[in-house]
């Protein structure tokens, strides 16, 4: 019964996402290439005998922030303190690094002991949003605007720069990932991709509510054309102007998690941050 903690392939991940689904945290279908693109190296699985039992992810965005989230240990071994092992031995990966993370609320208190403070929650959002025929008014496909401006945009509603897993998250196949355009700059963007259960937003970005209801109406005629009618997205309780948004669409809030860090994280653009990209990559 001795665990064993080394890093884990891409391969590796299909077990930990089929975790997640068993879970109900209804886990994209393709993302993590994107995960990996990021980070290859912050991936981790626990394995007794060869057998995997537990996992994590941290993630290194810049010198200073990294991200937290997959902490899962598997049901028929829990409570023999896999997990906290796990954490420790990957923890060390973020190195002095701001580490964040999206915990459940019956987490929170251990984290909160593992030097974690609060900063806003977050909620998700579920439901079918009415689409009508015909694209929406200034809503493009991301393909068609500079990606260059497109990363700054992204940028600023970030705690770190994301270069490598943008590019990925953008262009994964079956990714919708739309621009909202007005006066020939970005006013907001935002990606939809198929999942175990509904489809799942994020990031939802945008300079206004209404830049973000036109996003939001986009992506989920986008969701629909790949099969799902009902969307997922998280929302930040931070920026009050996405819970109206969710309610004017007949979106119902579902179960909620804590944004937690263990230091200081630069400061975003909170009020164009309408849907998280990903509760487990922050």
């Amino acid at each position: 019964m001795t665990l064993q903690i080394s890093r884990a392939s891409l391969q590796d991940w299909a077990l930990v996402r089929a975790w997640a689904a068993d879970e109900g945290w209804n886990p994209g279908a393709a993302d993590a290439p994107a995960f990996f693109a990021q980070d290859p190296e912050g991936f981790f699985l626990g394995r007794i005998d060869g057998e995997p039992v537990s996992a994590i992810s941290v993630v290194n965005y810049s010198d200073t922030y990294s991200f937290l989230g997959f902490y899962l240990v598997r049901p028929d071994l829990r409570g023999h303190g896999h997990g906290l092992a796990t954490w420790r031995s990957a923890l060390a990966h973020a190195g002095a690094r701001t580490v964040g993370l999206d915990g459940v609320p019956d987490q929170q208190d251990n984290y909160r002991r593992s030097g974690f403070v609060p900063a806003y929650r977050t909620a998700r959002y579920l439901g079918e949003v009415p689409v009508s025929d015909g694209a929406v008014a200034g809503v493009v496909p991301a393909e068609q605007v500079d990606q260059a401006v497109l990363a700054a945009y992204d940028d600023a509603c970030h705690p770190a720069a994301r270069p490598r897993f943008l590019r990925s998250w953008l262009t994964t196949p079956g990714h919708r990932a739309l621009v909202r355009v007005a006066d020939g700059r970005p006013t907001g963007y935002g990606v939809v991709r198929p999942a175990e259960q509904e489809a799942r937003i994020g990031p939802l970005f945008a300079d206004t509510p209404a830049d973000a209801a036109a996003l939001l109406d986009a992506l989920a005629a986008e969701a629909r054309a790949f099969g799902s009618e009902r969307i997922a997205v998280d929302m930040p309780e931070a920026n009050p102007a996405a819970a109206r948004l969710a309610e004017e669409r007949g979106l119902e809030p579902t179960f909620e998690t804590a944004r937690m860090y263990t230091g200081p994280v630069r400061p975003i653009a909170q009020n164009r941050v309408f849907g998280v990209t990903t509760l487990e990559l922050g």
